[in-house]
């Protein structure tokens, strides 16, 4: 046998039906049918979280099509890739898309190029705001703390008078920089 069949169908309201979905996962023969009817624009979707942890090496998701699968293109290469990952073959109905064809495995790089160049656009991006923020006299990292405040905060924790909570509403330190400092 080549691993278990899941079928994974969404759709995003209540009022909407799966059946569409569902007969064509069932024309597939899947062992399993996970569904969820909630908005694909929600990261936390119990089933499919339930179907990436049930999923084995050599087991195959099937879906409809990439839109009942992914929130956003991200997203979707992010699913793509985990299966890929996770040695699980991806069908999508629609797309006519399975990872282990050599067109599937091709559209698999092209998704992993265009993650990489995302990833390589935010790096850069970052780089030039910062180089644009210092140029205007800004410098990035954490506020610095004011010296008084911090010996006040000491001087008040070593009273045992007020609690941890009291001190860093008065000084304006926080609890993890006023620990720190103790040390």
């Amino acid at each position: 046998m080549n691993g278990y069949i899941y079928g994974y169908a969404r759709v995003s309201t209540r009022s909407q039906e799966l059946n569409r979905q569902l007969d064509l996962l069932n024309e597939q023969n899947c062992n399993e049918i996970l569904t969820e009817k909630m908005t694909g624009t929600k990261s936390d979707r119990p089933q499919l979280n339930r179907l990436k942890d049930k999923i084995r090496p050599g087991d195959t998701v099937i879906v409809e099509s990439f839109s009942r699968l992914g929130r956003s293109t991200k997203d979707l290469i992010d699913l793509v890739t985990y299966f890929e990952e996770h040695k699980v073959k991806l069908v999508s109905l629609k797309e006519n898309f399975d990872t282990s064809t050599p067109q599937g495995r091709l559209m698999m790089t092209v998704f992993q190029a265009f993650s990489q160049f995302e990833r390589d656009l935010i790096v850069e991006r970052t780089k030039e705001g910062l180089k644009s923020a210092r140029a205007r006299g800004r410098k990035g990292g954490r506020p610095r703390v004011n010296q008084r405040d911090i010996e006040r905060a000491v001087k008040l924790y070593d009273s045992q008078e007020y609690s941890v909570k009291e001190i860093t509403e008065m000084t304006g330190i926080s609890k993890a920089t006023l620990y720190r400092y103790l040390k």
